[in-house]
């Protein structure tokens, strides 16, 4: 079925209540909004929480950050880690539970990693026959990582209609030092950046009948946009990750405890190590599935139960401007203001809640120029989840950096608009052609959420 066809109709079918005019009065979070903007703005628990949640989000809190450790260790409840990994706690790839970012030079790429697969003709990569599905830079003790990552940058020149230049910067990765011999013929890579986890409960709750609704792969309303849900290989609809790979936060948490962390875990019972690379390695030490059920849940309802900065100065004469600008060049239609969660909530108190995370969590295909040649499961190459906004002014206060896109390639939010291509050219082409101010109140609208 296509998506309501005007922002008055979207919201009408996501608020029953709600004008266009009046969207923005609700909470980004909903409930679930703290007025925090300070650089701790992303660490904070629902406001809604009862003294038992507060606990579970708090015992959640220090298994994310505190680091794990090889098997055997005297702290069994932490060890597991490796025997190949990227970071050695979640918070690594999400300092103070914000976004990551590209190194600045030939380094450790924390913040930073990058999926590995060998194309088919037709359907989902398959994982490197030597190096499994994503690079790991770092080893347990007396063992090497799989590769070392280094990043060189092209420009990109281009101006905006008033003759204003501007100049983008494309990513070329190089791989260093493979461990177990060169990767051969027919790799693809896909480098990805810890994005931020404010909010992702009232995501995973939005019933996946909604996002269905909002969908339309065939662009039957003929705007020229053509987002789709990612059906999973059992069915059930993806909203997280980059490409909306998982469809839980739940199942998030532990894929990225296996690929990330090389911790198994009841849901990915095996880690990233191939049988090629065993003889290496050695035997896995320790007992297994490496973290218990218990655990994972705690870390699955912390994630779950991070608040959303509210939004920041929105009645300031250049955020209003921008806003209107915002839905003006089309951007809602991917970035759909509102949501409303369904019964199913990770505490009771995010139960049928209206929020405003801009996004619709389908796939949309974003051109050739951010393709990076990776197809894992349904979704193409150039195909990427609309990606929630809210947060994206914090990033320089809470992360100390303004990084955007799947990569980090842009490098403030007007890079990474002019990214945009496919489905979203039109939107990109109107940003681009407004005047000085035009663009610059959009960009106020986006630093405010």
């Amino acid at each position: 079925m296509p998506r309501c066809p005007s922002l008055l109709a979207l919201a009408l079918c996501c608020a029953g209540v709600a004008t266009a005019q009046s969207d923005r009065s609700i909470p980004l979070g909903g409930p679930a909004t703290t007025p925090d903007r300070s650089p701790n703005a992303f660490g904070f628990p629902v406001p809604t929480l009862d003294a038992a949640e507060r606990r579970a989000f708090s015992v959640g809190n220090s298994f994310f950050r505190l680091n794990w450790v090889a098997a055997p260790a005297s702290s069994s409840a932490r060890d597991g880690l490796g025997p190949l990994f990227n970071a050695a706690s979640c918070s690594t790839c999400h300092p103070k539970d914000g976004r990551g970012a590209p190194p600045a030079a030939f380094q450790g790429a924390e913040g930073l990693l990058v999926r590995l697969g060998i194309a088919t003709e037709n359907g989902p990569d398959r994982a490197h026959p030597i190096y499994g599905g994503q690079l790991q830079d770092r080893a347990v003790r007396g063992r090497a990582g799989e590769a070392r990552v280094r990043i060189d940058h092209e420009a990109v020149h281009g101006e905006y209609g008033d003759g204003t230049p501007f100049t983008l910067s494309k990513p070329i990765y190089r791989f260093e030092d493979w461990a177990d011999g060169e990767p051969g013929p027919g790799l693809v890579i896909g480098p990805r950046v810890g994005q931020q986890l404010i909010g992702v409960g009232l995501l995973d709750a939005v019933p996946a009948e909604d996002l269905l609704r909002n969908a339309d792969p065939h662009d039957e309303d003929g705007d020229g946009i053509s987002g789709r849900a990612h059906i999973l290989a059992d069915g059930r609809v993806g909203r997280f990750g980059w490409k909306a790979g998982q469809p839980t936060v739940r199942d998030q948490v532990a894929a990225a405890f296996a690929g990330d962390l090389g911790i198994t875990s009841p849901l990915f019972p095996d880690d990233d190590v191939t049988t090629a690379q065993r003889d290496r390695l050695g035997p896995e030490p320790g007992e297994q599935p490496e973290i218990d059920d218990q655990k994972l849940d705690r870390i699955a309802f912390y994630c779950a139960t991070l608040a959303v900065p509210a939004q920041r100065d929105a009645q300031a004469k250049a955020v209003v401007r921008g806003a209107e600008q915002f839905t003006k060049m089309g951007c809602v239609a991917c970035h759909v203001p509102m949501q409303r969660t369904g019964a199913r909530a990770a505490v009771a108190s995010l139960s049928d809640v209206v929020f405003r995370p801009y996004t619709d969590l389908l796939l949309h295909d974003m051109g050739a120029e951010l393709a990076d040649g990776t197809r894992p499961g349904d979704a193409g190459p150039s195909e990427w989840r609309t990606p929630p906004l809210w947060g994206v002014g914090l990033f320089e206060t809470v992360n100390g950096h303004t990084r955007y896109l799947h990569d980090g390639r842009a490098r403030d939010l007007a890079e990474a608009v002019l990214w945009h291509g496919g489905e979203a050219d039109s939107a990109r082409e109107a940003f681009r052609q407004a005047d000085a101010t035009d663009r610059g109140d959009l960009l106020a609208f986006l630093r405010s959420l």
